[in-house]
């Protein structure tokens, strides 16, 4: 006589913060640019909503649907083991044509923003079939999955907190930037509303970097630390996080190939094809060598000491992609974007490439590594 198998049923905190975090960023896309706002006679607000776009295409219907799947999924797996499936399910969905109304109704007093109809059925609809697929994929991500059973052999903790940073690390390649890998470039931001408001001309690197002027060797040189310092840094969390029984080598290689592969594809998207590469330059290169010396190095390190390191090293390269300025080609390069469909979508895209590093920092700061200790006999 075969018993079956004891289902452990156990909340993904990983899942939960990560539907907070994507949230927000739905929030925030939907919302930029933040400026403009109208206070338009509400009575008209129904009679906009119930018409049908006169122009539209399949791409943007397409863009609404994949936005929103992420939703529905995340939504499914944030309420395991409360609901069954098909309650998680409804509850998902209900979520999803919540969230897009409020977007709609809010877009309504943006001037740069249009409510549309087809824009909240195509929303609604994908955070369905988000959810349809995330009931399909409890019993494995969330049960006695192959996949739970490889997160507890490798991980030294449930490290969700840590998972959630790195799988927004390759998301935060997409805006582009002006070094590779140069994520937390705060400082032209800052100036710039500072410019808005005092309606003077303001650089916070200028003032910080005392009239010192870079030329073509340090640009490259410069651009090489950036790459090694923040690759390494954001590798190294991947490293820490886990255990001697995992493929720590692979696994950090496969999170650096992911980032670098989205690199790629994002600067197609957003440029030209013939773009695709255009951020590896020489100084790139020489960084992504360094970086892979200095992974290989560190991995023999206790896990305090690579948390410590990868604080070092964001600190040094947040500290250097506010200095010195952006490499002039970039800038050219810059010239050629036409954001087009895009521009909502960069405005999310850019939020996360800014703020990353502090994110990352903040968790390594607050975490340590809880020491496992066995009693002693009598």
């Amino acid at each position: 006589m075969t018993t079956k198998p004891v289902i452990e049923r156990k909340a993904s905190p990983f899942a939960r913060a990560s539907l907070v975090a994507y949230l927000f960023l739905i929030m925030y896309a939907s919302w930029y640019p933040f400026s403009g706002w109208q206070i338009n006679t509400l009575a008209t607000l129904f009679d906009v909503i119930k018409q049908w776009p006169r122009y539209w295409t399949v791409f943007d219907a397409a863009i609404n649907i994949v936005g929103y799947m992420p939703l529905g999924l995340l939504a499914v797996f944030a309420l395991y083991p409360w609901c069954k499936r098909r309650w998680s399910v409804l509850l998902a969905t209900l979520l999803g044509i919540l969230l897009s109304a409020i977007m709609e109704g809010v877009q309504y007093f943006l001037p740069s923003r249009v409510t549309s109809l087809l824009d909240f059925i195509t929303n609604a609809g994908g955070a369905l079939l988000g959810a349809i697929l995330g009931a399909l994929l409890v019993p494995m991500l969330l049960e006695n999955g192959r996949l739970r059973l490889l997160r507890k052999r490798w991980l030294h903790h449930e490290a969700s907190r840590e998972m959630l940073v790195l799988g927004l690390w390759p998301l935060a390649q997409i805006y582009p930037q002006a070094y590779l890998f140069g994520l937390g470039q705060i400082l032209p931001l800052l100036s710039l509303w500072l410019e808005e408001f005092f309606e003077i001309d303001i650089d916070l690197g200028a003032v910080l970097r005392h009239g010192v002027e870079l030329n073509a060797e340090e640009y490259l040189l410069s651009e090489a630390i950036i790459t090694a310092c923040a690759g390494t840094g954001a590798v190294l969390i991947c490293l820490f996080i886990l255990n001697r029984h995992a493929p720590k080598f692979w696994l950090s290689s496969l999170l650096l190939a992911v980032a670098l592969c989205i690199k790629a594809l994002a600067s197609a998207l957003l440029f030209k094809p013939e773009y695709a590469f255009a951020w590896l330059t020489p100084g790139a290169q020489g960084g992504l060598l360094i970086s892979v010396i200095m992974l290989y190095g560190f991995s023999f390190a206790p896990s305090q000491a690579q948390r410590r390191l990868a604080i070092l090293l964001l600190l040094i390269s947040l500290a250097l992609i506010n200095l010195i300025p952006s490499n002039p080609y970039f800038l050219v390069t810059m010239q050629s974007w036409v954001q087009g469909k895009f521009l909502n979508f960069n405005g999310a895209a850019q939020f996360l490439s800014v703020m990353w590093p502090f994110v990352a920092l903040w968790y390594l700061f607050d975490h340590t590594i809880p020491v496992k200790t066995t009693a002693k006999p009598g």
